[in-house]
C-alpha cells in the first residue's frame, strides 16, 4: 500500500519512503478469489498441526507453523512462519490475533509489548499472538539488498529537480526490484495479502478457534479486512484500527496519504507555538511551514551535520522521513521541537537522522531488519502500478501542490514497482465481506499515515462495517491515552458490543 510511501514504517503502521508506501507505506488490493468456507482435504492437515510451544522469555511461548508456498498448490512447498503467544492471566475465552501494520511489520515484535498493547482486561481473558507473516522478519524473509545498499537506496534523492537526479531515482529504483528479485524470486509472487490471510486462517485452526478474534493496526486493517472477505463465516471479532481503503488506487492513495502527513505537520505547528521551545522565528504557520520546507531546501544543497560517526549524509531524504517519524505519535512532538531546533538553528541532522532510523528499522551497528524490503514487496504484488517513468514524474509534480513537503517522496517511493519481478495479483477494489458479523474500524481524524477518509471509505464498504472516530493526533487510537476509545474496543472483543456507527470520541477522555 502506498501505506509504505514515506518509510517502512514504525511498528504501528505503514509508510515508506524509498521503501515503499504504508501502512504502513500505504495501497490496498482486493482478491479477485472467491470466499473460503473450509479447508479442502489437501489443506486439512495444515489446520490440523499441533505445533509445540517452547518457552521464549518473559512468559511468552514461540512456536512455528507450516504453510503451502503456493495455496494453489498445497501439495507442493511449505514455509515457516514463527509464531508468538502471552497466555492469558485469568479465565481464558480464546486467542487475540494481532498485526502492527507495514506491510513489512514484525508480529512477533509486536507480540512482544503485548502488555502495553492491549488492555489488562482483554490480556486477562485472551492469549495474545502475534506472528511474522510470510515474507517478514523470522517468516521465510524476503532479502533483497545489504544494509550499504540500504542506505543509498533510502537516502537517494526522491524530489528530483533536474533529469540527471530523474535518472539516477529511476536507476536506484530498477536496482532494488533487480535485487529482490535475485535473491527471493521463487517467494516474491507468494507474499501478497491475501496469501497472509490464508496463513491467518490456518493459524486460527491450529490454535483452536472456530472464529477469528483480531486487532489490526495502519496495513494491518487491510490484512484483516482481507480476512474478512476471504473467511467472512470464521470471524468473531475484528478491530480494524487506522484503516486503509481497499478501493482507492495505489498513486492517489500516494497522494491521500502525502496530504495526511502534511496536516499533521500542520497540526505540530500550531501546537509547537504553545511551548517557549519552539524554534521557528515565524509566529504563524505558513511562515513556519516556510521554514521548513528552507530547511529541505538547504539539506538538498548541503547535508546536515551528522555527529553519529557513520558517514551518512543527512541529505533532504534523510530529513523528511526524521521529520516525519515524530508525526505518527503526538507523545514524540516534544523531540521534533528539539530535533528541528538543532536542524534549523546549528545546521546539525543528527537527530532527525536517528528518528529516521526508527521509521526504517536501521539498528546502532547498521544492519536493517527486512521490514523495508517486505514492505515493497508485498505493496508491488498487492496494487497494479504504473509502469511508465512519465506517469510517476506527473503524478509527483501534482502531489508536490497539495502537500509540498511529503508529496514527491511518497509518490516517487512506489516506483521500484514500475520493474517488480514478480505480476500484481491484486486489484484496488473494495472488500465487502459479505456475511460477516459487526467488523469495528476505527480512524482518528488528524493521523498522518492512513487519513480519516480512509477509515470512512473502508468502513462503508464492508458490509457489517461500524465506524468508530477519534478527535486526536498521530498514527492509530486504541491505547493511545483515549479512554473512550479503550473502553469501546474492549466492550467490542470482550462482550461483542460495537458502539453506534459513526461514533467520535473526543480528544480528551
Amino acid at each position: 500500500m502506498a501505506v509504505a510511501a514515506l518509510a517502512a514504517l514504525l511498528p504501528f503502521t505503514a509508510c515508506s519512503s524509498h521503501a515503499p508506501a504504508t501502512s504502513e507505506q500505504p495501497n490496498a488490493g482486493a482478491t479477485a478469489q472467491p470466499t473460503v468456507d473450509a479447508p479442502t482435504a489437501e489443506l486439512r492437515p495444515f489446520y490440523a498441526q499441533r505445533p509445540t510451544w517452547r518457552a521464549c522469555g518473559d512468559g511468552f511461548q514461540c512456536a512455528k507453523i507450516k504453510v503451502p508456498l503456493d495455496y494453489t498448490k498445497p501439495s507442493g512447498e511449505r514455509i515457516d512462519l514463527s509464531v508468538i503467544r502471552l497466555p492469558a492471566t485469568g479465565k481464558r475465552t480464546g486467542s487475540l490475533l494481532i498485526n502492527p501494520g507495514g506491510p513489512g511489520g514484525s508480529g512477533i515484535d509486536y507480540a512482544r509489548a503485548a502488555r502495553s498493547v492491549v488492555s489488562d482486561k482483554v490480556r486477562a481473558q485472551f492469549d495474545i499472538v502475534g506472528f511474522d507473516p510470510r515474507g517478514v522478519g523470522e517468516s521465510t524473509p524476503v532479502t533483497c539488498m545489504t544494509a550499504s545498499q540500504l542506505d543509498a537506496y533510502i537516502g537517494m534523492d526522491s524530489s528530483p529537480d533536474t533529469p540527471a537526479e530523474v535518472t539516477a531515482l529511476d536507476k536506484e529504483s530498477k536496482l532494488f526490484a533487480d535485487s529482490c528479485g535475485a535473491k527471493s524470486a521463487r517467494l516474491l509472487p507468494h507474499v501478497g495479502t491475501a496469501d497472509a490471510a490464508r496463513d491467518m486462517d490456518v493459524l486460527r485452526g491450529v490454535l483452536g478457534d472456530p472464529g477469528l478474534t483480531y486487532l489490526g493496526k495502519s496495513y494491518g486493517t487491510y490484512l484483516g479486512a482481507m480476512y474478512a472477505d476471504l473467511f467472512p463465516k470464521h470471524v468473531r471479532a475484528l478491530v480494524l484500527d487506522g484503516a486503509v481503503d481497499p478501493a482507492v488506487p495505489a498513486l492517489k492513495s500516494n497522494e491521500v496519504q502525502a496530504k495526511g502527513f502534511e496536516v499533521a505537520l500542520k497540526a505540530f505547528v500550531e501546537d509547537c507555538f504553545l511551548d517557549r521551545s519552539c524554534p521557528f522565528k515565524s509566529r504563524t504557520v505558513d511562515g513556519a511551514m516556510k521554514e521548513i520546507s528552507d530547511l529541505l531546501t538547504r539539506a538538498d544543497r548541503q547535508p546536515l551535520r551528522n555527529d553519529l560517526g557513520d558517514g551518512r549524509p543527512v541529505n533532504e531524504a534523510w530529513t523528511v522521513i526524521g521529520i516525519a517519524t515524530p508525526l505518527y505519535e503526538r507523545a514524540a512532538w516534544p523531540r521534533l521541537r528539539e530535533a528541528l531546533g538543532k536542524a534549523i538553528n546549528q545546521g546539525d541532522g543528527t537527530d532527525l537522522l536517528q528518528m529516521a532510523d526508527l521509521l526504517v528499522d536501521r539498528r546502532a551497528n547498521g544492519s536493517y531488519s527486512n521490514q523495508t524490503e517486505a514492505n515493497m514487496a508485498v505493496n508491488c504484488v498487492d496494487h497494479p502500478y504504473p509502469k511508465a517513468l512519465d506517469v510517476y514524474q506527473k503524478a509527483a509534480g501534482q502531489s508536490a501542490k497539495a502537500a509540498p513537503h511529503f508529496g514527491p517522496f511518497v509518490m516517487w517511493g512506489s516506483l521500484p514497482c514500475a520493474y517488480w519481478p514478480a505480476k500484481p495479483v491484486g486489484t484496488d477494489k473494495p472488500l465487502k465481506a459479505t456475511g460477516a458479523p459487526p467488523i469495528l474500524v476505527v480512524g482518528t481524524l488528524r493521523d498522518p499515515a492512513t487519513p480519516y477518509e480512509w477509515a470512512q471509505g473502508l468502513a462503508s464498504e464492508l458490509t457489517s462495517g461500524v465506524l468508530l472516530g477519534y478527535d486526536g493526533d498521530g498514527h492509530t487510537a486504541y491505547r493511545s491515552g483515549s479512554a473512550c476509545v479503550d473502553n469501546a474496543v474492549d466492550d467490542y472483543l470482550l462482550a461483542l458490543r460495537a458502539p453506534k456507527n459513526g461514533t467520535i470520541c473526543p480528544k480528551t477522555g
